[in-house]
């Protein structure tokens, strides 16, 4: 594998490759991150994966600094693996050599909900970033994880309307065997907040449930969900029933006709805060 930290030297190393699948991350890797290699290695070679904390997509009071950084042992996990032929891990100078005033700004009806509620200016700093490193690494696949389902969108939405020859994958989400889903954050919960939760996806799982069900009023799908994690300590955000197309909240004629759903949801356990989601699907 070959380690490279700035433009110029990523470039060298895929100067005529036409088939290059990409993965972008925020390093402290683990399994989940492993999966999305080897999706993405099935789709292309050669495989490119990137390193970089990207300071955009923090707002003012969250955890930029805080954030795992662990670059030596994520080379010896991706050297280990074998799936990755180039690792690109810039530092902020090398991404953002003067400041960043061209940035790209989702639609506030996509941007602005859910995750861009609680978290102002963060898809405007994920785009702005997925978008340097495409005009860097040129790949013709990228793979994004489901566990980060708006993101997914936003980006798949971002490539269409630019026009770029860029194919999206999706990679389900990868859960420990009590059913967390893996996260670099998971790093920061304390041993009974890691025991407890599990409970979120739990949660989802219960809204799922009432919807199979035939549960058609959505504000108190949401609300019982909201209610039953708050009992527990957690400080909630959100548990949303949205329609997967478009993340819109859906109608009861259209939970009752089959639409394709998905149950999101953002709270914080302790000083951690863990996102999940789950599509709903009737057969």
């Amino acid at each position: 594998m070959k380690v490279v930290h700035t433009i110029e030297e990523l470039r060298d190393q895929l100067r005529g490759q036409l088939r290059v699948a990409f993965v972008p991350t925020m390093g402290n890797l683990h399994p989940a991150h492993l999966a999305l290699m080897k999706l993405a290695r099935q789709h292309g070679d050669p495989v490119v994966a990137s390193i970089f904390v990207n300071r955009l997509q923090f707002g003012p009071n969250e955890d930029f600094d805080q954030y795992p950084r662990t670059l030596a042992s994520d080379i010896e996990k991706l050297e280990r693996e074998r799936d990755v032929y180039v690792l690109f891990a810039p530092n902020e100078r090398e991404m953002y050599p003067e400041p960043q005033n061209f940035q790209v700004q989702p639609p506030s009806d996509l941007g602005g909900i859910l995750e861009g509620e609680f978290r102002p200016g963060f898809f405007g700093g994920v785009s702005t970033v997925v978008l340097k490193l495409f005009s860097c690494v040129q790949p013709s696949v990228a793979v994004f994880g489901k566990k980060d389902y708006q993101q997914l969108m936003v980006v798949r939405n971002m490539c269409r309307q630019f026009q770029l020859p860029v194919q999206i994958l999706a990679h389900e989400t990868v859960r420990d065997a009590d059913g967390l889903a893996l996260s670099s954050r998971n790093v920061f919960l304390q041993p009974s907040e890691r025991a407890e939760a599990p409970q979120l996806y739990s949660t989802l799982q219960s809204v799922a449930t009432g919807v199979l069900a035939g549960g058609s009023d959505v504000a108190s799908l949401e609300g019982q969900a909201a209610q039953t994690l708050a009992s527990r300590g957690w400080d909630v955000d959100y548990v949303s029933l949205r329609r997967q197309r478009d993340l819109l909240a859906p109608s009861p004629q259209e939970i009752l006709s089959g639409e394709p759903l998905v149950v999101l949801a953002a709270a914080k356990l302790g000083a951690t805060r863990l996102i999940d989601n789950l599509e709903v699907c009737k057969k």
